[in-house]
């Protein structure tokens, strides 16, 4: 086990840690549970981390892709070694400059969610004299699932609804710059109930089917999405998915009976379920106060460190447990260092018996933990990121955020050149 209070003296605290070894064995245990042929893309937003991003790349012989929606994403990529053939561009509001370093930089994969964004992607092609190859995201009609995320089946920015479809496809299978290849599905996220997940990518094959077969979709390659989940912050184990596979290869045998031979290609996307249980948030106890009969514990570490969804409320609560052992427990409200009343990790937990300058873990927070935070709010210092393979250390970082002047002139601080 990783020895989290060592790390904390050697690289002090707030720190991250993140162990390779569990980014291995989340990643072979996804695969086993997916069908085979298929191929996997790391979903960069759960961690840009290069090293972390790195093993998933490497992955044991059955390397992931990069699914990635910015072009900070895309040169995170490209520092973790992922090819840009290997990308997978997406999201509901591509730029018209984003499009074009994108596509300059050799992206030959996008996701469209819109004729809009798809003319915006081929207009990008078109200026660089290339063709892209393009998947229409899809909106349901219906979703299936009872637990997670729904991200299908309801009004959305994302995706084309699919009963608008077979009238809009005429126009979108002849936009200059596009080839349209296949369909992206994202159905829902983090399922924790296998059968929502189950059903929803049951439903999401036969709906992609018939979009093949009634409306003339092209169908060679198909991405069913995610959905598969990992705790947050709390104490917790991933789920695994003991029957997805087999239940998967039936709906694909039934609906799309070329899979097994590449026809169509298929591909799933993931980031916390990889990530999640990879890292750890160490921090250290600045004060316990007793106020009016409650108890506040204040970390190093709070919303701008870990989970800035977290601070808008939509990821409460997170849980600690002591690093080399507690004293009791203690109902309290734990807190960061930072000057406003929204710093709240949790409320009314029950946490260990904790005194100042004691050293804490937040786990599972390998996903959406740094730079889904306010890192920058209040001007604090990042966390330390350390990477770790069992007993070794990997890697030590921080992240580096410096304003840049674009023009020099009378307003520019002590006329600093950009």
């Amino acid at each position: 086990m990783t020895d989290h209070r060592s790390l904390a003296a050697r690289f002090g605290t707030p720190l991250y840690v993140y162990d390779l070894d569990d980014v291995a064995a989340a990643h072979g245990a996804l695969r086993a549970a997916l069908p085979d042929p298929c191929e996997l893309f790391y979903a960069f937003k759960a961690n840009p981390h290069p090293d972390v991003a790195r093993a998933l790349r490497e992955g044991g012989g059955r390397a992931c892709g990069a699914e990635i929606s910015s072009t900070g994403e895309l040169a995170a990529a490209r520092a973790a070694g992922y090819p840009t053939s290997s990308c997978l561009y997406t999201g509901p509001g591509k730029t018209r400059a984003e499009l074009a370093e994108a596509v300059a930089g050799g992206v030959r994969l996008f996701s469209a969610e819109s004729e809009t964004d798809l003319r915006r992607i081929g207009a990008a092609a078109d200026e660089r004299q290339v063709v892209v190859d393009c998947l229409l995201r899809v909106n349901s009609p219906a979703s299936a699932a009872a637990t997670g995320l729904r991200m299908t089946g309801v009004p959305s920015r994302f995706g084309i609804d699919a009963e608008t479809l077979p009238d809009a496809l005429p126009r979108l299978l002849d936009v200059p710059g596009t080839r349209v290849i296949g369909a992206h599905f994202f159905p829902l996220s983090n399922a924790d109930d296998e059968q929502s997940l189950v059903d929803e990518f049951r439903r999401t094959v036969e709906v992609a089917a018939r979009l093949r077969d009634d409306a003339g979709l092209p169908l060679r390659f198909l991405d069913l999405g995610g959905g598969f989940a990992a705790p947050y912050g709390v104490p917790g184990e991933r789920p695994a998915y003991p029957k997805l596979r087999a239940e998967l290869e039936d709906a694909l045998d039934l609906h799309l009976p070329g899979w097994r031979e590449g026809r169509p290609r298929l591909a799933f996307e993931s980031g916390r379920h990889l990530v999640g249980g990879s890292g750890s948030l160490v921090a250290e106890v600045l004060d316990v106060k007793h106020s009016r009969g409650q108890v506040f514990v204040v970390l190093d570490a709070g919303i701008n460190a870990f989970g800035g969804l977290s601070g808008l409320g939509r990821l409460l609560p997170a849980s600690v447990r002591p690093v080399g052992g507690g004293r009791g427990s203690v109902v309290a409200t734990l807190t960061g260092p930072l000057c406003t009343p929204g710093d709240l990790l949790g409320r009314d937990l029950t946490l260990p018996d904790l005194a100042v300058g004691d050293v804490v873990a937040i786990p599972n927070a390998g996903a959406y933990g740094l730079t889904a935070s306010l890192v920058r709010f209040l001007g604090r210092e990042a966390p330390a990121e350390v990477v770790v393979r069992g007993d070794t250390v990997v890697s030590v970082s921080r992240l580096d955020h410096r304003r840049e002047y674009a023009v020099t002139g009378p307003s520019t601080p002590g006329g600093a050149q950009p």
